[in-house]
């Protein structure tokens, strides 16, 4: 990305620079958040959820979980394995919750700000697949693993590497994840997430990053420096491998995201307002459990509901029901003061105009609701089943964009340009004007496509 090539035209040859790209930086997003549900429905879906879990509960599947879970008095049937929570319950630990905190990256140049109006933009994540021109689609494998975390390396405006971009099966199953944790240890200096697939892998990454920090396990627990996605198996389950890896990090100081993987008309009911009770009923029950086993704990208010082609039963991502849930969902996640994750996802099968305008139908309701953590922002296709590298630097441009937006106007004196104006008066021009000498580099966006 950084080499540089000469062409000559005309006789004289120049140097063609390489992407240009925008200085890290983290975004604040300072406008006002776009709510489209009054305070009343909000209310009322929070009301849903918190009957849906006081009537028919929610399955923790394992017994340490269900222990918890009835010291700090949730109603447990250890046969069904089901859960009941009552309101007051809810609310009593939901209010344990901070509002922001900090993940700590290797570089302290790239630590996050989690909540607020912070937001911060991640990689694909999770992908069987990948493709690119030259090589076309293929199944997941290391060196495309390597590069793609490369990639993630290199733009400043992907914060975090995310998860495994693509899934390395070219490496066995029972040590992957150490290859890949090294990877993100020596490859990348930013933010890193683990998968919470048992107790065991997640003590492994705990432990590499320990290393690779320099610091202790008890040292890691007060500062944040590893994420997780905590996804329920909708409807109303919690599974035990995913429970075991997240009891791990919370009691380690490590932070989660509670996920619900609400597809309405599939795992969720078909209707909008269903299909969102139910996502914040299962995210406020794991939500709750989270700081019963480690109070204070840094969580993140997930939201993933979006629909399915009723025709085929395929998920639908950039639809408008997809935008109209992120948004409801970033009220949901401020109603309890927490910080939120969304998407940027599409349903296309190529790097084409359809990925681009279902990108873009993602992409502006995560800014707009002043989603957090946006995951899977770089590289995403195929509903998830592949990673393209044409698409990272697609969604690379879309995310500089969206960055450059989140800036805001300035309304200084000199930005107001009278003296400029008067100058040119009547029927001229500005390009020539000192005032806009002075900025012509740099008063607007250089794409990079």
């Amino acid at each position: 990305m950084s080499r540089e090539h000469k062409r000559r035209g005309r006789g004289q040859s120049r140097t063609i620079a390489g992407i240009q790209q925008q200085a890290w930086k983290q975004p604040r997003n300072l406008y006002s958040p776009f709510e489209i549900a009054s305070a009343d429905q909000i209310e009322a879906l929070h009301e849903n959820s918190l009957r849906i879990l006081a009537e028919l509960g929610i399955a923790f599947l394992d017994n340490e979980a269900l222990d918890i879970l009835k010291e700090h008095g949730a109603k447990v049937n250890y046969s069904t394995k089901m859960v009941k929570f009552s309101p007051e319950l809810i609310e009593e630990y939901i209010a344990k919750t901070p509002s922001q905190f900090t993940l700590h990256a290797r570089n302290p140049k790239h630590n996050l700000e989690v909540g607020k109006n912070w937001t911060l933009f991640s990689m694909v994540a999770s992908t069987p697949n990948c493709s690119d021109l030259d090589n076309g689609r293929r199944p997941g494998n290391f060196k495309d693993y390597q590069n793609l975390i490369r990639l993630a390396q290199h733009f400043n405006v992907i914060h975090m590497t995310g998860g495994y971009p693509v899934e390395p099966i070219d490496l066995p199953a029972n040590t992957r994840h150490l290859d890949c944790a090294f990877t993100h240890l020596t490859l990348t200096d930013k933010v890193f997430h683990a998968y919470s697939l048992g107790k065991q892998r997640i003590a492994d990454s705990i432990d590499m990053l320990c290393i690779g920090l320099g610091l202790t396990r008890k040292e890691l627990k007060h500062k944040p420096s590893l994420i997780s996605i905590i996804n329920t198996s909708s409807p109303l389950r919690l599974d035990g491998v995913m429970i075991q890896g997240m009891l791990e990090m919370i009691r380690n100081g490590q932070s989660v995201c509670v996920t619900p993987f609400t597809l309405s008309g599939a795992m969720a009911p078909v209707t909008l307002a269903g299909a969102l009770s139910l996502q914040n009923a299962e995210a406020l029950a794991t939500l709750t459990f989270t700081q019963m086993a480690a109070p204070g704990s840094p969580v993140i208010y997930g939201g993933f509901t979006s629909n399915v082609d009723m025709k085929s039963g395929a998920p639908a991502f950039g639809t408008p029901e997809l935008a109209k849930s992120t948004l409801i969902g970033g009220q949901l996640a401020r109603r309890y003061g927490l910080p939120y994750r969304a998407s940027n996802v599409n349903a296309s099968n190529t790097v084409d105009t359809q990925a681009g305008y279902e990108s873009m139908m993602s992409l502006w309701p995560t800014i707009q609701s002043h989603c957090n953590f946006v995951k899977h922002a770089a590289g995403w296709l195929e509903g998830g089943l592949c990673a393209s590298f044409e698409k990272v630097i697609v969604d690379v441009e879309l995310l500089q964009m969206m960055s450059a937006f989140l800036d805001g106007p300035s309304f200084s004196a000199d930005e107001m340009a009278f003296d400029a104006i008067a100058d040119v008066g009547p029927g001229g021009h500005f390009f020539g004007t000192q005032h806009t000498l002075d900025r012509y580099e740099t008063a607007f966006y250089p794409p990079v496509l």
